[in-house]
């Protein structure tokens, strides 16, 4: 569970303060998929950053699965973040210098998993990738790259996805692919899944959609909550 208690972030701007977040109050439950959309600078990227514990707030608590983050080390957070969080990102951050197997390979080997090669060769093959296995970055297009990048972070098995703008770099059929991919895997494993984006076609597949402007939640909406609370009701109306 991700659980935000009065979170904001604000940062120096000339002679002022800028405050990109707002004090702000979140729950999000185990396996739920949520979209966060909102126009340029509405705090998007700030909120998925200080989730994965990349930022710290500058005021109130953040609580991943009950533990407090915010006075962790920075050796705690990536201890925190490589068992638990998986982060995909607009831009990929593929390491050049390896194979598409070598970047999908690293999560594991830093966390010592005996079974990393066949599992990564698995990996490969969810993304439908397994004979790009051992070509560069750079010999790969766009959406191959990000699929790479969805493989690796799925690659310790995370109990939260992260996805800044996964399809933004993409064209509109690369784009439906990965989205589709990182759906498919997140139903496949569980996990919970929070999305970043503009695209409002991909957002509204979410059950739970988060709508921010300068700096505040402006609606948010859960079609799971909505859909338990009607049929409560109709349980209650049909027993009286």
């Amino acid at each position: 569970m991700i659980e935000l208690y009065k979170v904001s972030k604000t940062v120096p701007s000339g002679a002022d303060d800028l405050t990109i977040l707002h004090a702000l109050d979140l729950v999000i439950p185990d396996g739920q998929f949520v979209s966060i959309v909102g126009p340029s600078g509405s705090g998007k990227s700030t909120l998925l950053g200080l989730i994965a514990g990349l930022d710290a707030p500058s005021a109130g608590e953040i609580r991943i699965d009950g533990q407090s983050i915010n006075e962790m080390s920075e050796d705690a957070l990536a201890e925190l973040r490589s068992a638990k969080i998986g982060f995909v990102f607009q831009s990929f951050h593929l390491i050049p210098s390896l194979t598409a197997l070598e970047n999908v390979l690293v999560p594991m080997e830093i966390a010592g998993l005996r079974d990393a090669p066949e599992r990564a060769r698995q990996l490969l093959g969810d993304v439908d990738l397994i004979a790009r296995a051992h070509h560069y970055p750079s010999q790969l297009s766009g959406g191959e790259k990000q699929r790479i990048a969805i493989a690796r972070a799925f690659a310790n098995e995370p109990k939260i996805m992260l996805a800044d703008e996964p399809t933004g770099n993409l064209d509109s059929q690369n784009g439906r692919h990965v989205f589709d991919l990182m759906l498919e895997m997140n139903k496949k494993r569980g996990a919970t899944l929070v999305l970043v984006t503009h695209d409002h076609e991909l957002a509204a597949e979410a059950t739970r959609s988060i709508s921010l402007r300068d700096g505040r939640v402006v609606s948010d909406s859960d079609r799971d909550a909505e859909f338990k609370e009607t049929q409560e009701e109709t349980v209650e109306v049909a027993s009286s």
